[in-house]
């Protein structure tokens, strides 16, 4: 399937709007240093760049490895953007002083600077540097349609490859093997990359919600824990899906029926104007009336786009409303040390009155039996 285009042209006048509506002034500017809320603006892929949000136009400071591209991808973007190229340290932080020297002020973000940028910034630039609540994160929670579609075809790629690798749970195979096939088969189904570390937790290490895959093999009685994700130009899916292996505990076959049904009551509470907490309050409510509360260690979910974790936060204290076009996952999940963990996660796009379901693996509970070894 051929990519829709990603048109970036009025997300500075976003930028702008926000930052006035924060007190900022109209003569002043944001500086720029995270390499997702460049691109998000610009078009621009790079690994190094400086951008500045002016009050008419933006600025882009690049080193010498990336005038061309950055040029290329701000004029195919529709960025009203100006690129400047830097072929030394002096020439780029004369580019970032004389760029900025008209502004009033300059605001940041202080969550995309660490101390040394801010105290390097300071000393480099003439113009006042002033912290601002987060604007561009902000703006990213809502997606536009050509962003979504980046985002399903990641989803449909883990699908395709779950679905692959499914019947090798049975067969006696390490979490690395599951792990290999897994990232192998996403990248023959469309993806270019993982989102993350793919997950693949068995028997006791499946009480880990992050456990990394290690050479145990998958035996009788196992719970396994998959959390899989793909990458399409540069946009994020997000799925996990539990498997039983022959007969298993008792509890853990109650353990997957109660954050089953906790996970439809999740999803089925997703809607615009909903507050992303009572989300995480559904999802806890009901495996804490289950008598595994202390067992949910994690929240229920969280915004996915350029970053794999991003706003919105679906979890307690979170008290903002989903808006119609937000991504988030919904994945409860229920652990017990020395037995095994159960997580189930969908990937969803809120709308006015639901949501839209990215993520289409079978979730249902399958015991798949363990064939022998000979």
């Amino acid at each position: 399937m051929s990519l829709s285009p990603l048109v970036v042209d009025s997300r500075d006048k976003l930028v702008r709007d926000e930052m006035q509506v924060r007190g900022a002034s109209i003569d002043s500017g944001l500086l720029v240093v995270d390499l997702n809320n460049i691109r998000w603006l610009t078009g621009f892929t790079g690994s190094a760049g400086t951008l500045i949000v002016r009050p008419d136009d933006m600025v882009l400071v690049v080193d010498g490895r990336y005038g061309d591209q950055a040029r290329e991808q701000t004029k195919n973007s529709g960025a009203n953007c100006e690129v400047i190229e830097g072929r030394s340290a002096v020439a780029l932080r004369e580019a970032l002083a004389g760029t900025t020297a008209s502004l009033k002020n300059i605001n940041f973000d202080a969550g995309e600077l660490t101390v040394a940028q801010l105290e390097s910034m300071t000393e480099q630039l003439s113009t006042e540097l002033r912290k601002i609540a987060p604007i561009v994160p902000k703006l990213r929670r809502r997606k536009t349609e050509p962003e979504i579609q980046r985002m399903q075809l990641a989803a449909l790629a883990t699908d395709k490859a779950l679905a692959e690798v499914v019947p090798m749970l049975s067969q006696g195979l390490t979490e690395r093997d599951i792990r290999d096939e897994l990232d192998y088969r996403m990248r023959r189904h469309g993806a270019e990359f993982t989102s993350y570390d793919t997950i693949v937790a068995s028997g006791p290490n499946s009480a880990r919600p992050h456990h990394r895959p290690v050479s145990r093999r998958i035996e009788t009685g196992d719970s396994v824990v998959i959390d899989v994700g793909g990458l399409v130009d540069g946009y994020h899916s997000d799925m996990t899906r539990t498997f039983l292996i022959g007969d298993v505990d008792p509890v853990l076959s109650e353990m997957h029926e109660i954050v089953s049904q906790s996970q439809l009551l999740g999803l089925a509470s997703v809607k615009a104007g909903v507050l992303a907490q009572d989300i995480d309050k559904t999802c806890r409510d009901y495996i804490a009336e289950a008598g595994f509360a202390s067992e949910f260690t994690h929240s229920t979910g969280h915004g996915v786009g350029l970053q794999i974790h991003e706003m919105p936060w679906v979890r307690t204290g979170f008290a903002e409303p989903l808006e119609v076009g937000e991504v988030v996952t919904v994945e409860p999940g229920v652990y017990r040390e020395g037995l095994g963990g159960v997580r189930i996660e969908d990937l969803v796009v809120v709308t006015q009155n639901g949501c839209r379901i990215l993520t289409s693996s079978k979730k249902d509970r399958q015991c798949l039996q363990l064939q022998p070894t000979t």
